[in-house]
């Protein structure tokens, strides 16, 4: 009996490892596959493991204008006497727009960002509002003329006047807007973002946004490559008489310094230069509103097919500037009707007046 064991499982033994021969010799597996077809299965399977690693890699984030965080929209005076500004640099977009008596204002949009000072605070006037609408911004400011109290009132604005918080004073723990003391009234009213959002929360506001950006930003570098571009070291923008704006560029950082009344501006909280990585220029009628109050308030005409220049990387295209109506968003477009591709970067919009000789360097010819 134990010999009959003995040879039954010399036989299994024998039976096993002839089965072995016959499976990797013959490349049979159990589901009928060669080993080849075993081979090409891994491959395919590698495969599909690296494109889903490929599918994993991110798309590179726009840093300038990112999140669903709203915007908040500040009218900054542009006075001499309200030099240097408070956190322009830590704004994604500023718009530049003339009004009475030769000036200019500002108005400066942060999103995302948080701002410990943001001034001095000015007040509103409607033309701005027609931009703060296109980016969805709450519009914080000090006081408004009556054009833009109607515009507030016929659209529905969320907008924050700063005379119903204004304390005169020195700031406080407590303060939303407050006054400093190294300028003078009325260059001299502050507030901060975070201010602006608690006003806004208690308003029952949202502070969330999902309108996408004004501007086509792309990730990777803009440098005007078309052959209508030409170079531009630096380019004045004349507002008015004794008020022209300069940008200067700087080759090593790729930016434009910005200057205003013949000097160089900087920003109050760092003491850095106010630079941009992107410029646009666009030319728009405005005239005198006959309001028979005689204050030589504007009217500037927003809506149309604008002339302008896109520029940035030290060189600059014409273009054209679409909006179709106050709320719509502003189109910025080449001359053969395709939209700009934009810096990733903060934007300087300087709306000119429709006569300004906005003259280039860096071109054998004023352009």
């Amino acid at each position: 009996m134990k010999n009959f064991i003995k040879v039954l499982f010399v036989l299994i033994l024998i039976g096993a490892v002839g089965f072995g021969i016959y499976w990797f010799g013959t490349g049979k597996n159990n589901a009928g596959s060669t080993a080849e077809d075993f081979l090409a299965a891994e491959e395919t399977n590698l495969e599909i493991e690296q494109n889903q690693e490929v599918e994993e890699v991110k798309e590179p984030e726009i840093k300038i204008f990112n999140g669903n965080d709203r915007p908040i929209a500040f009218m900054i005076d542009n006075n001499k006497n309200a030099q240097p500004q408070a956190s322009l640099n830590s704004t994604y977009m500023v718009y530049e727009i003339i009004v009475e008596g030769g000036e200019s204002r500002l108005m400066a949009l942060f999103k995302g960002v948080t701002a410990d000072e943001v001034g001095p605070i000015r007040s509103a006037r409607h033309y701005f509002i027609d931009y703060a609408m296109e980016n969805d911004a709450i519009y914080a400011h000090l006081g408004m003329s009556p054009q833009a109290q109607a515009t507030f009132d016929e659209f529905g604005i969320e907008h924050i006047n700063g005379q119903v918080y204004d304390t005169g004073k020195a700031r406080t723990e407590t303060s939303l807007y407050w006054r400093v003391k190294h300028k003078n009234a009325p260059h001299n009213a502050y507030t901060n973002t975070e201010s602006i959002l608690k006003i806004a929360k208690g308003f029952g506001w949202k502070t969330t946004s999902e309108k996408e950006s004004v501007l086509n930003y792309v990730a990777e570098e803009v440098n005007l490559e078309q052959e209508e571009a030409f170079s531009v070291e630096s380019v004045k923008i004349p507002y008015a008489k004794g008020h022209t704006v300069e940008y200067k560029y700087n080759s090593e950082t790729g930016r434009y310094t910005r200057w205003s009344k013949g000097k160089k501006m900087f920003d109050e909280m760092t003491d850095e230069e106010v630079t941009t990585k992107n410029i646009i220029i666009t030319f728009a009628e405005n005239y005198t509103l006959d309001d028979g109050e005689n204050k030589g308030r504007q009217d500037v005409l927003t809506i149309g097919s604008l002339d302008g220049y896109y520029i940035t990387n030290g060189k600059a295209i014409k273009i054209k500037c679409n909006k179709a109506s106050r709320f719509e968003q502003t189109e910025y477009v080449d001359l053969n009707g395709n939209e700009i591709k934009v810096n990733d970067g903060n934007t300087w919009i300087n709306v000119c007046p429709i006569d300004a000789n906005v003259t280039f360097t860096g071109v054998e010819e004023e352009v």
